[in-house]
């Protein structure tokens, strides 16, 4: 995630902006919508995406937009991609979309011209979904413009009403014993904007995962899960791996 440069925008640019939230979000599914979702083994899930966007060494404009597909359950890449971009917009809190969305849809397009065979069925992104200020993060947003399931991976818990990293939030961590356990991220209204998961047995950080798109969070929980060898699932961590190799950090 290129968090890098922030700015300050016109305030007609933010109410456009929060104005497309609100619209696209009217077209967030939260529930499971494929077969292989219901599934407890996830029979019939072939291929995972995952997709992030990462900037160049000594640059806060030119980043990699880069997307991996790994077999599923196999966990091995299958097709990578990473396209040079100038990230033209600042980075705001709660609208990162509109910074890096354009560039993954390019990258889920050119895939899906190029080897149609290999589209993935789902995709994670390093980022949030439903958790999130408007409850519209990139993973939603990414997950409605290319019609595809969608789940949001996030490393860092995103502050919003009713959640915070406090002692509290603290001590339920520490209760997470084993690779699978979690516990939900309530908000201030009352509902469940996602999940903290122990993803693996040997890691002392939780992730925080929403609903995208397409999915439910008991479906994303248990596939981010199953996607994890370490702490970060392997679609999100192949991806970065990837950006590292063709010298972007």
């Amino acid at each position: 995630m290129a968090e890098e440069v922030v700015g300050r925008l016109p305030e007609e640019t933010l109410l456009l902006w929060k104005r497309e939230q609100a619209l696209l979000k009217a077209h967030v599914v939260d529930w499971d919508t494929e077969t292989w979702q219901r599934d407890p083994a996830f029979s019939g899930l072939q291929r995972v995406g995952g997709l992030d966007v990462s900037f160049v060494k000594s640059d806060g404009v030119r980043a990699c937009a880069s997307l991996v597909v790994l077999s599923y359950p196999d966990l091995e890449v299958v097709y990578e991609d990473c396209c040079i971009v100038s990230l033209t917009a600042p980075y705001l809190s709660g609208f990162l979309a509109f910074r890096e969305v354009p560039f993954l849809v390019d990258a889920v397009r050119r895939l899906q011209e190029k080897k149609p065979s290999l589209m993935p069925q789902v995709l994670l992104v390093d980022g949030n979904g439903l958790l999130h200020h408007r409850g519209f993060g990139v993973a939603c947003h990414l997950g409605v413009l290319t019609d595809l399931p969608c789940i949001g991976v996030a490393k860092n818990l995103l502050h919003v009403v009713g959640l915070e990293n406090n002692i509290l939030h603290k001590e339920k961590i520490n209760l997470l014993q084993a690779g699978g356990d979690s516990f939900p991220l309530t908000g201030g209204s009352g509902a469940v904007l996602g999940m903290a998961l122990k993803s693996h047995d040997h890691s002392t950080k939780p992730l925080y995962v929403s609903v995208g798109h397409k999915i439910s969070l008991k479906a994303a929980v248990r596939l981010t899960h199953s996607c994890c060898r370490f702490r970060i699932p392997e679609p999100v961590r192949q991806e970065l791996e990837s950006t590292e190799a063709k010298g972007v950090p």
